[in-house]
């Protein structure tokens, strides 16, 4: 039987995403109020319509002002090197062409004004990866700046380059030093094993590969001022590179982002340097200037998801608790440090995932490789620190013969004891136990687990795999002081509502989510809500739409900020009929009193008259988190997002062709705000996580060029690759913390549930072997699991 005739047989389920269905919870802290009419449905996303008839407005479709020039970047082709000179005439007398940027030309730090003060803005005197952007080019139109970018002439000595983390390890070659995390004495647990286990392990990186490219478009104001378009995840942080750069104050530059195509994490800090690039152009020309990347160019200038390669020894019991760990992780962090730091730190923090580690010892290298900059990816960290101790709870079941979801289940966090993590914090709202317990029933893990070891038995080409791993996922930024948020409410005497607030929109539904929350507040419909774009001019010093807080900070912010106005108009009515503003409620476009009701826009015209403010500014600040960076320990986290996955999968010993079969997911997101958007970020998010364990290699050459710049080569799942039966399902059960409507953080979590697929191919690959011991390395190409089984050298 073929692989594609196996599972021709086999797809017989349908989806099943209840976007209808609404948990039911019991009251506590985070539960919606009780009149809550807009949040808790499902909504379309408010830039659906706009997006179908192609009339949603990208950086790209901003009309251009007159005399608007072009740039296009100049690259290395040297991994590392000596830059002796740039020949630029070749270029210069081409058509359309009015100048060449280096670094000569910047009128401010030629440093990135990034914490680690550590990548040039354009290279200076040496070049440090294939791809290292060495100046631009402007010219009159796109295609004539990217023709001459290829002419230009650079000089450069080559010099000895470090393309992985095993020669940085021999090298000491680090972008941040490393850190050592400890609890008990691992050494000491791992003599008195029962069992013991050594293994290594190396994950890819995985390109972000949004379908907007990076992009910004840069225009010179009055009096040396700024306006930056840019797609980014950051304004606040391209304004400061911006204004770094240009050597003026961050208050002459405005940035501006009504929406992303995709970010991903990959338009955090990278999208800064495309508009740095560009103001730098325009500074010195005093024309606008526009840069958008060239895909191909996009691959080989920003940074991807950090690849990692682990070295752990594991110490176990007869039942296969863990004792005693072990853990090296070296990360592949680029030629600058870029967010490395907390990335490997998140790492750190999520390689317990969900279980308890009584004695362990992690060391965590950030190595310095002449590569892109690995920068922030969904998950930031959390996945390669979590993929490991999967892959050692998988390890410790077939060498004791046990099934992995028992091994798994023995492990977990408790509840009043084995409650504490490796880095101090109390686990308190634990969940994993019903969780776990609940999806193994509704998937009928035990059923088609016996089911698959009889299909495996009588086929020796296809074989089957199946595994149910959990997430514990800590929702809040890792640096506390990025935990802040800020918005405006403006109330219109028509009774409109305008809310502005520092996060940005890339897709994710954060603008529908907060429209949801006022409209809420107000009392009033959610069509009268309108979620405008990010705006530095409007919220200053906003933290980047990052480590799945959007909501949590954003939509908090903004309610309060609505929570003011609607408190003002409560006295101002209290005021009219003689009562308490307690008593004055909000709800289906009504203010209501003892002595009555009125509509909304007709108070609202009435406090108006009365010189009543109808405008506000609302603020909020993660409570309780804390944590010491220098030790790794404390509370980086103000709670834990939940989730598990069952995933069975089917490969083809011959070919090491894999498919994925059928996937089952009970996931937490608390009171969901919005069903039908939580239930797309978890299908989202899981599918690119798959996408990252088992077809998106990225492959860099014996010269350190990426040789997967392109879709041509590089493989990002498509619809064939996603399995007719895809069921989510949401936990009932609101925020145990004070989270806005009760809910909890949807972007990131999901994205760690596709660890299943990668845990359930190595236990298709365990059946194939006859001594069970799996070495696969990810991503899971056809090529790796054809390694893993024996059938492919090297």
């Amino acid at each position: 039987m073929t692989l594609d005739n196996h599972f021709s047989v086999s797809r017989d389920v349908s989806i099943h995403a209840h976007a209808d269905r609404l948990p039911e919870a019991p009251p506590a802290a985070g539960s919606p109020p009780p009149a809550a009419q807009a949040a808790g449905t499902s909504r379309f996303h408010e830039s659906a319509r706009a997006q179908v008839q192609g009339a949603a407005s990208y950086v790209d479709d901003i009309p251009e002002v007159k005399g608007t020039l072009y740039a296009a970047p100049i690259l290395s082709t040297v991994a590392h090197g000596r830059l002796l000179g740039v020949d630029s005439k070749a270029a210069l007398a081409m058509p359309g062409v009015r100048d060449v940027i280096l670094a000569r030309d910047i009128p401010g730090d030629p440093v990135l004004g990034n914490f680690s003060h550590d990548e040039p803005v354009f290279a200076l005197d040496r070049v440090e990866h294939v791809g290292q952007v060495i100046g631009v080019v402007v010219a009159d139109s796109v295609m004539q700046a990217r023709r001459a970018a290829r002419q230009v002439k650079c000089q450069i000595d080559a010099l000895p380059a470090i393309l992985n983390v095993h020669d940085a390890l021999k090298a000491q070659s680090y972008v941040l030093p490393p850190v050592f995390v400890k609890r008990g004495d691992a050494q000491a647990a791992l003599k008195a094993a029962a069992h013991t286990l050594h293994g290594t392990l190396e994950v890819g990186g995985q390109e972000h590969f949004y379908l907007e490219g990076q992009i910004a478009y840069v225009l010179p104001q009055e009096q040396n001022q700024w306006l930056v378009y840019s797609s980014t995840q950051h304004p606040g942080e391209v304004q400061h590179w911006v204004a770094h750069a240009l050597s003026i104050a961050s208050h002459a530059v405005r940035v501006e982002c009504r929406r992303m195509g995709g970010g991903f994490g990959g338009k955090e800090t990278q999208s800064g340097h495309m508009a740095v690039w560009a103001a730098i152009a325009a500074r010195k020309l005093n024309k606008p200037v526009k840069l958008r990347m060239d895909r191909d160019d996009d691959f080989l200038v920003t940074g991807k998801r950090h690849p990692f390669a682990y070295d752990y020894t594991a110490g176990f019991d007869d039942t296969g608790r863990l004792t005693g760990l072990k853990l090296l992780m070296a990360v592949n962090c680029g030629f600058s440090a870029d967010l490395s730091g907390p990335v490997a730190d998140r790492a750190v923090f999520h390689a317990d995932n969900a279980y308890f580690l009584e004695n362990v010892e992690i060391a965590s290298y950030r190595c310095k490789t002449n590569t892109q900059s690995h920068t922030a990816f969904r998950g930031f960290g959390g996945p390669q620190g979590m993929i490991v101790i999967e892959a050692i709870m998988g390890d410790i079941a077939r060498q004791l013969g046990l099934d992995p979801l028992d091994v798994r289940r023995r492990n977990l966090y408790g509840i009043g004891e084995r409650d504490v993590t490796h880095y101090q914090m109390k686990v308190e709202d634990n969940i994993l136990v019903p969780l776990l317990s609940k999806l193994e029933l509704t998937a009928q893990y035990r059923r088609r687990k016996q089911a698959i070891s009889a299909w495996n038995s009588q086929h020796s080409v296809i074989q089957r795999g199946i595994a149910l791993t959990p997430v514990k996922f800590g929702i809040s930024f890792t640096a506390t002081l990025f935990n802040q948020a800020g918005a405006l409410v403006h109330v219109y005497t028509d009774g409109s509502c305008q809310v502005n607030h520092g996060g940005t929109e890339m897709g994710q539904g954060l603008n529908t989510k907060v429209a949801q929350i006022v409209a809420d507040e107000l009392g009033i419909a959610f069509e009268q809500v309108l979620a405008t774009a990010s705006d530095t001019s409007k919220i200053p010093n906003a933290s980047a739409t990052a480590a799945s807080a959007g909501t949590d900070l954003n939509a908090r912010a903004a309610q309060y900020a609505a929570r003011t106005v609607r408190d003002s108009l409560a006295q101002f009515v209290a005021g009219l009929d003689g009562c308490g503003a307690g008593a004055v409620s909000f709800r289906s476009g009504q203010v209501i009193t003892p002595a009555g009701r009125r509509p909304f826009t007709e108070v609202v015209k009435l406090a108006y008259a009365n010189r009543i403010q109808l405008w506000s500014d609302g603020f909020y600040r993660t409570p309780k988190i804390h944590y010491d960076k220098t030790t790794l320990t404390g509370r980086p986290f103000y709670y834990f997002a939940y989730g598990a996955a069952c995933t069975e999968v089917a490969i083809d010993t011959l070919t090491g062709e894999s498919r994925v079969l059928k996937v089952d997911i009970l996931h937490d997101v608390g009171n969901s705000i919005n069903p039908a958007i939580d239930i797309g970020q978890i299908e989202g998010g899981f599918v690119q996580g798959m996408g990252w364990l088992t077809t998106e290699q990225l492959v860099w050459n014996d010269q350190g060029l990426l040789s997967t710049h392109a879709p041509s080569t590089y493989k990002i799942p498509t619809t064939g690759d996603i399995p007719e039966h895809f069921k989510v399902d949401l936990w009932p059960e609101p925020n145990r913390e004070d989270n806005v409507f009760g809910s909890k953080a949807v972007g990131e979590p999901p994205l760690m549930l596709a660890i299943s697929v990668f845990e359930a191919l190595r236990d298709a690959v365990a059946s194939a072997r006859p001594d069970a011991r799996v070495q696969l390395e990810a991503p899971a190409t056809a090529e790796n699991v054809l390694r893993a089984l024996g059938r492919l050298d090297g």
